[in-house]
């Protein structure tokens, strides 16, 4: 078995524990969405999609106070754990250092902005939120969050992203918000 092949299977095997059921298929994915943006990704781009929730039900948010500022230090925390935990995965199948640094970085989004390979893991969360969680998120959610928050995963995705997501199959409502959240916000009077 090849490094790649050991480390997808321990990330897979840690993630079959989620007691929801849901982070081996995220992972999954998040993989099918990194290929169709990138069919030549790296090896380490893979393992960081497959990665992104890795035992991620082990840290809920709500050990995290109420509120945003709750929310923001859960989600920077849950990126460090990501990486460490991919680092140990990745270090006992014999990826070396240069690789546990990559995906770390590529976990906690250092460099996005300039980081091609950060780009495409964001837009493919951005995408698998889009075509797979956005009815649920949006059941539970006021529109007007809801709308707020697809502006801000719009912000977040390269122009090649935006052009898969304006292609996907939206129910009329989920497209009704994605409509809402395209258009320009009205400013002060």
């Amino acid at each position: 078995m090849s490094p790649f092949e050991a480390a997808a299977a321990a990330i897979d095997r840690a993630n079959a524990e989620d007691p929801q059921g849901r982070e081996e298929l995220y992972g999954r994915r998040m993989v099918d969405w990194v290929c169709a943006l990138v069919p030549s990704a790296s090896e380490e781009l893979l393992l960081a999609a497959r990665a992104q929730h890795l035992r991620r039900w082990t840290v809920p948010r709500s050990t995290y106070p109420d509120g945003r500022n709750g929310y923001l230090r859960w989600r920077e925390d849950l990126k460090r754990f990501h990486a460490d935990a991919l680092g140990a995965i990745l270090k006992e199948a014999g990826y070396g250092e240069g690789s546990v640094a990559k995906t770390r970085n590529l976990l906690v989004r250092k460099n996005l902005s300039t980081d091609a390979e950060g780009q495409t893991l964001e837009d493919a969360a951005c995408l698998v939120f889009l075509q797979f969680e956005l009815a649920e998120f949006a059941a539970k959610t006021e529109p007007d969050k809801m709308v707020d928050i697809l502006r801000k995963s719009w912000t977040k995705m390269s122009p090649a992203a935006r052009e898969r997501a304006l292609g996907l199959e939206l129910t009329p409502e989920q497209r009704a918000l994605v409509k809402r959240a395209l258009e320009k916000p009205a400013g002060p009077g």
